[in-house]
């Protein structure tokens, strides 16, 4: 049930643009440009099946965000729920799937919290990172559980074979918010390295009203210090070894009602993310690519509450695969991998259980002939506590001319519950069962010389989705048995009048089918059922301009749908002055109208706010 029209005649300019004969193509990612998370190889976005979206360090420089949350609020079929302010939990739905349906890696490492499910998306450092692959759609049968609604690829920096090129960038904004990067990469042409550090502290805002509840009446401030270290080295044999290191740590000021009823709350988290990886390839005969991964990633957080220790939560994922990439002939290609998962948890929390095992086998095959391509894979997870799960994909696409091309593709996915949604106590349930799902997706892109577009329609069931039931006036983990999500997500991009500029717009009709019959027929909760995002930049010799527009429609806090968030739209300009080739000086005015809107009911989110950076990247 789609309520509201309110960003339908934004859909509708769109499409009548595509057929405006516009100046020269300007798109986010290059028909070249090389692609690995849809398939675990590297293909180009022309040969990509799937629905991708690339963002790379020129697109983070210059859209200026802030944060990793910033950057994929644009992503077509993403939307984004925040606790108030700068570091607050930020939650990431894709394609009105659960938030965590959507599994995340970085440098080809499993991340997120064992406990929650979830990726702390809000203390990952925008500046240490390279790339954004956004992979929107079922892949669990290549990755396993988690991949309902897409994957997320996170690479951070890399050095290359061109000697030393120290970066620096140092900003202070609203809120007394400070914030700053430094590092070096390069390399000899065999190897490369890559060093990096970067801060961020900020007042932030009053992340949840103060009421008669009891909350706080303060700003609750963020801080974080992160670094990155990776390097690699090619020997004349072939072999490839690299190796990545990340870590976070995160100071969190947040709102929380003093169960103690002593002067003073003081409620704050220390938490830390770390990554860790190393990677070996090599080629045992010239059509066979061997590649040998292992890591480890861990999520901890330390509560305190009015000065006193509360809580801690400590998730580790260790993680080790094996994948054979044999090239049959040209255009064909087969790949065999083995993953192996070990998740646990500990703290001050008592589960049942706080560990488990995964073991998965896929198989897919990549083919081409004349204008037919397509991606087959099959995979079969064998999970400690939820048994065998075995997932399919399917993906077909035909140029219909060069200039068009039609895809289709039919995907099946499954998402063990997490440690919280078992076991924690008062809200656990050991009965649930593992969430499957079923999508269908039919696509259709144009690439002409004017620009490029692309139209994607898809749906998806899921069975046994869990989600958080009041019972009893308690939130409890239970199964709704089924939901059923229907999407339709359209982008456009070119450059008019020396105005480069690329928009997508997502409608989407996310529904609960649950037997119980006060549930069924309702909308799944925080899941606007439009969105729209606008982006136009413009060079004016040294000088640079642009501006970003994000619209989304009302949505629902809770499954009841008795809670309505108001729809919203926010408005950020943009400029840059090149002071030499090496110097930048940018400044970004967030929320020019100052909208006052909410992503989740009670919690606050940043007004208007400026922001000044200057940038040094070594050539």
């Amino acid at each position: 049930m789609i309520r509201k029209p309110l960003l339908r005649p934004a859909a509708y300019a769109l499409l009548g643009l595509s057929s405006f004969p516009l100046a020269q193509a300007a798109g986010p990612l290059s028909l070249d440009e090389q692609v690995v998370t849809a398939t675990r190889t590297a293909r180009t976005a022309e040969q990509n099946l799937a629905a991708v979206t690339v963002i790379d360090r020129a697109e983070i420089e210059r859209s200026q965000a802030q944060s990793v949350p910033e950057l994929l609020k644009k992503v077509p079929g993403v939307s984004l729920t925040s606790n108030g302010g700068p570091g607050k939990t930020t939650s990431l739905f894709m394609r009105g799937t659960n938030s965590n349906h959507v599994l995340v890696l970085i440098d080809g490492i499993k991340v997120g919290s064992v406990s929650s499910g979830a990726a702390a998306f809000q203390d990952l450092p925008v500046e240490l990172i390279e790339r954004i692959e956004v992979v929107r759609g079922p892949r669990s049968s290549l990755y396993g559980s988690e991949a309902i609604g897409g994957v997320i690829q996170i690479f951070t920096r890399r050095g290359t074979g061109q000697g030393a090129k120290p970066f620096f960038s140092a900003g202070y904004g609203t809120h007394d918010s400070y914030n700053g990067s430094v590092g070096v990469s390069g390399g000899d042409g065999r190897g490369w390295y890559s060093l990096g550090i970067s801060g961020q502290d900020t007042d932030g805002i009053n992340a949840k009203t103060a009421d008669a509840s009891g909350y706080e009446n303060d700003a609750d401030g963020y801080r974080n210090l992160s670094g990155t270290l990776s390097a690699g080295y090619r020997f004349d044999n072939g072999l490839e070894l690299d190796g990545n290191l990340l870590q976070a740590k995160a100071h969190n000021d947040y709102d929380q009602v003093n169960r103690r009823r002593t002067a003073g709350f003081g409620a704050n988290a220390d938490g830390v993310q770390k990554v860790i990886g190393g990677r070996a390839r090599f080629a045992p005969l010239e059509p066979w690519l061997v590649t040998l991964q292992v890591g480890r990633s861990e999520d901890k957080s330390d509560s305190y509450l009015d000065g006193a220790f509360e809580s801690r939560f400590d998730s580790r994922r260790d993680s080790a695969s094996w994948q054979n990439d044999l090239s049959l002939a040209e255009g064909h290609t087969l790949s065999l991998g083995f993953d192996h998962q070990r998740d646990e948890v500990n703290g001050t929390t008592d589960y049942v259980e706080d560990s488990r095992d995964n073991t998965g086998a896929f198989v897919q095959y990549l083919g081409e002939y004349g204008r037919h391509d397509w991606q087959l894979s099959l995979r079969r997870d064998d999970n400690e506590q939820f048994g065998d799960h075995d997932t399919g994909n399917a993906a077909w696409g035909y140029a219909l001319s060069d200039a068009l091309r039609l895809t289709a593709s039919y995907g099946t996915a499954f998402k063990a519950p997490t440690f919280n949604q078992l076991y924690f106590p008062g809200f656990g349930n050991p009965n649930l069962d593992a969430e499957t799902s079923r999508s269908l997706e039919a696509g259709l892109s144009g690439k002409h010389g004017w620009g490029h577009w692309s139209v994607n329609a898809y749906r998806t069931s899921i069975d046994n989705l869990i989600a958080n039931v009041r019972v009893n006036g308690n939130l409890r983990a239970e199964g709704v048995d089924k939901a059923r999500i229907r999407g339709l997500e359209l982008a456009l991009g070119s450059t008019l009048l020396g105005w480069d500029w690329s928009a997508n717009y997502t409608l989407m009709d996310a529904e609960n089918r649950s037997k119980r019959g006060d549930l069924y027929g309702k909308d799944l909760n925080r899941r606007p059922s439009q969105l729209f995002n606008l982006d136009v930049d413009r060079a004016f010799g040294d000088f640079s301009v642009g501006a970003s527009l994000h619209a989304q429609d009302s949505s629902y806090d809770d499954l009841d749908n008795q809670t309505e968030l108001a729809g919203f739209a926010t408005l950020d300009l943009r400029g840059e002055y090149r002071i030499d080739k090496v110097w930048r000086l940018q400044t970004r005015l967030a929320n020019l109208f100052d909208a006052d809107y909410r992503t989740i009911e009670g919690f606050n989110q940043p007004g208007q706010a400026v922001y000044v950076t200057v940038r040094y990247q070594a050539l």
